[in-house]
């Protein structure tokens, strides 16, 4: 991955006691952590990945691990969905990582904005290097003398030697993650247009302004969700079922087979939205294959930091069920609602796998290490994040009340519009060509869970018949 100095710096730097301090379109830039002056620009040419979204619960926990490996990071989020304040929790952890290895603290920088706003473009040229070269300038043929000048004689003729300056430019954003896309399955369909105006149209113009700065190393945030009723047929799902082009494969018999695009029964406009992007992004690479473009298709992120200083804390509604047993734990809500007990499952309950959501912010790692090395075999890959291993709603509940030692109240519901019964990842492709795999168990994520929401809890009742 290529890179170049900067032209500019966005703003000053500031204390992390100044970061929760409320602002309107303002930059946040943590340059004190670099050894060189990041305000000397002719000077400075380190790379930045670009995270969009990057403080939400899956962002935050990525631009952490960016920064654990190394990674100058560039944040952008309007905060939609997000507190300002994560950053500085991001920071401090990140510091404390460093510092414990013995490492310099790379550059955590921020702005607040809507990744669809027309000042995107400003940011990207900020992270531009300009450079002027010349080359000779072209004459018409007709005219071969391109000056006249007067001489004692009379009138002579010479050849023009003027040249004509090119100016050329590179950004330092070596690689962008995007995770800007609203995510709830229950709101986009109440919502349908809002889904589509942002995680689609939103995409199309993010990606033309990036090829207009030549940036064409790209991570997606996508979603098991566009495996559609194929999540119901009770096996692992495996990438080749839902392709945008044709591909071959071979199966676990080791016969080849082909399979054409599409897929079936996308059950939300959400869903629709995560097929649409990669549609759109596979298209991208098929028709410039300069671009190396990664979806990552997550299944169910759960858990949180290990410290406990850093989980998941949505400004919205939350719809995915172990946040919502947190605010079941905190008070917030007075009983866990299960959705359908009629699934063809072993309790009747539906399954997912559910994945740490540091393994999957690893897994952003991995995907930009396996393009710099070229281990990706097409310029749009498709990667499953997952564990391979399902666990139904009634298991994560009592994983989570082992946890906490808390029984949680819950109560049977019929099934939610655009559920399945059964999510569980084959997550061979990535393990081989990613080189990552899950390291974390469901009852680590219920730890992690516990140990950041317990602060917001009441003290433990003496009966056991309610919670927090």
């Amino acid at each position: 991955m290529s890179s170049s100095s900067s032209m500019f710096s966005l703003s000053p730097s500031v204390t992390p006691e100044a970061v929760s301090t409320p602002g309107t379109q303002r930059s946040v830039l943590f340059d004190d952590d670099v050894v060189a002056d990041p305000l000397d620009i002719a000077g400075s040419s380190s790379p930045f990945i670009m995270v969009v979204g990057g403080l939400g619960y899956i962002g935050s926990h990525t631009v952490l691990e960016l920064l654990k490996e190394g990674y100058n990071v560039l944040v952008i989020d309007d905060l939609s969905n997000a507190y300002e304040n994560v950053l500085s929790r991001i920071k401090s952890l990140a510091v404390e990582y460093c510092a414990t290895q013995g490492k310099p603290m790379p550059s955590l920088h921020f702005r607040k904005l809507d990744y669809r706003s027309a000042e995107m473009k400003a940011v990207l040229a900020n992270y531009s290097s300009y450079s002027i070269s010349s080359k000779p300038a072209s004459t018409p043929a007709r005219f071969p003398y391109s000056t006249l000048q007067r001489m004692d004689s009379g009138i002579g003729m010479e050849m023009d030697d003027a040249q004509e300056p090119i100016v050329e430019r590179r950004s330092r954003i070596s690689g962008v993650i995007h995770f800007a896309a609203y995510k709830s399955v229950e709101e986009s369909i109440r919502m349908p247009l809002r889904y589509y105006s942002n995680n689609v149209c939103g995409l199309v113009d993010f990606l033309g302004l990036l090829e207009e700065f030549g940036i064409k190393n790209f991570v997606f945030s996508s979603s098991a969700t566009v495996y559609g009723e194929g999540a119901n047929c009770g096996v692992p799902l495996r990438e080749e079922l839902c392709v945008h082009h044709p591909e071959s494969f071979l199966d676990s018999q080791g016969v080849e087979r082909r399979v054409l695009p599409g897929v079936l029964g996308l059950t939300s406009p959400y869903g629709r939205s995560k097929f649409m992007c990669e549609s759109i992004l596979a298209d991208v690479a098929l028709s410039d294959p300069s671009w190396s473009i990664t979806a990552l298709r997550y299944f169910n992120p759960v858990g949180c930091h290990e410290s406990g200083i850093l989980g998941e804390d949505p400004r919205q509604k939350p719809s995915n069920l172990i946040p919502v047993i947190a605010t079941v734990l905190t008070g917030t809500k007075p009983v866990l609602d299960i959705f359908g007990t009629d699934w063809n499952t072993p309790d009747g309950t539906a399954v997912r796998d559910f994945i740490h959501v540091v393994d999957l912010a690893r897994g952003h790692i991995a995907a930009l290490a396996a393009s710099a090395a070229g281990r990706t075999k097409a310029p749009f890959r498709t990667y499953n994040l997952g564990t391979g291993r399902g666990h139904t709603v009634r298991e994560v509940l009592q994983s989570l009340e082992q946890a906490s030692q808390r029984k949680i109240p819950a109560r049977e519901v019929g099934r939610r519009a655009g559920d399945v019964g059964f999510c569980v990842a084959e997550v061979r492709r990535a393990e081989v060509e990613l080189q990552w795999s899950a390291e974390r168990n469901l009852n680590d994520c219920s730890g992690d869970v516990w140990n950041f929401t317990k602060a917001r809890c009441p003290e433990k009742q003496d009966t056991d018949s309610r919670m927090c």
